[in-house]
């Protein structure tokens, strides 16, 4: 087997994966494997056995922490049988035009991901397949940021936000950055005010619509 590999892999086209340094980058490919980038889902484009042509910076990140998927040689591995067997399924069904979603699951952590058929001008099938990634989380956007100073947030009321979208109790989140509950309703009160929110579940909301743009993260949550 010829090894491939993806690190700065450019957008696939007509049937070939070039690094972005080596061609236009006002091409429509690249500008698409550029659009594609900055994605806070991860995106894949793959041959029939396996073989990745693309993978963008989400779904890089997934690879390399390899325990749900990983690039082995420049092929697509799922790390778990049981979810291998149904990702073949699944990749046999888009070969011949049917999308599927399965999850893929381990170590107490799993992620959706959509299986879809390309197709050329006309409806003709393609023999690559995309492969669409779940996000990591409701706050997992690159927009929280601009959110947050849309709103004008503080860093505690970010901090707390994040924690809302994670599904924490009040109690959990006070046990989390060790204040008393009636401080952490206290902020959660000024976030629903400062978002003109009726409540937990609309703020949510305004933050799980928001474009889903991928960044750096916000750093770790003490």
């Amino acid at each position: 087997m010829t090894m491939r590999t993806i690190p700065n892999v450019g957008f696939f086209f007509d049937g070939l994966a070039r690094p972005l340094g080596q061609t236009n980058p006002d091409s429509s490919p690249d500008l698409l494997a550029l659009l594609v980038d900055e994605l806070a889902y991860g995106v894949l484009v793959i041959g029939a056995q396996g073989q990745i042509y693309h993978a963008n910076r989400a779904a890089s990140r997934e690879l390399q922490l390899g325990d749900l998927l990983t690039n082995r040689l420049g092929d697509l591995e799922i790390s778990s049988p049981a979810d291998d067997q149904a990702f073949q399924a699944a990749l046999g069904e888009a070969l011949v035009g049917k999308r599927s979603l399965i999850q893929l699951s381990a170590n107490d952590r799993s992620i959706a991901m959509a299986v879809i058929p390309l197709k050329r001008q006309g409806g003709v099938l393609d023999d690559r397949v995309a492969l669409f990634l779940s996000r990591a989380g409701v706050c997992e956007s690159g927009m929280l940021a601009g959110f947050s100073r849309q709103y004008g947030l503080t860093p505690t009321e970010q901090h707390v936000l994040v924690y809302l979208c994670r599904c924490l109790s009040t109690p959990e989140i006070a046990v989390q950055m060790k204040v008393a509950v009636s401080t952490v309703r206290t902020h959660v009160r000024s976030l629903c005010a400062k978002t003109n929110s009726y409540g937990v579940r609309e703020l949510i909301r305004q933050v799980a619509i928001l474009p889903p743009i991928d960044t750096p993260s916000l750093g770790a949550i003490h």
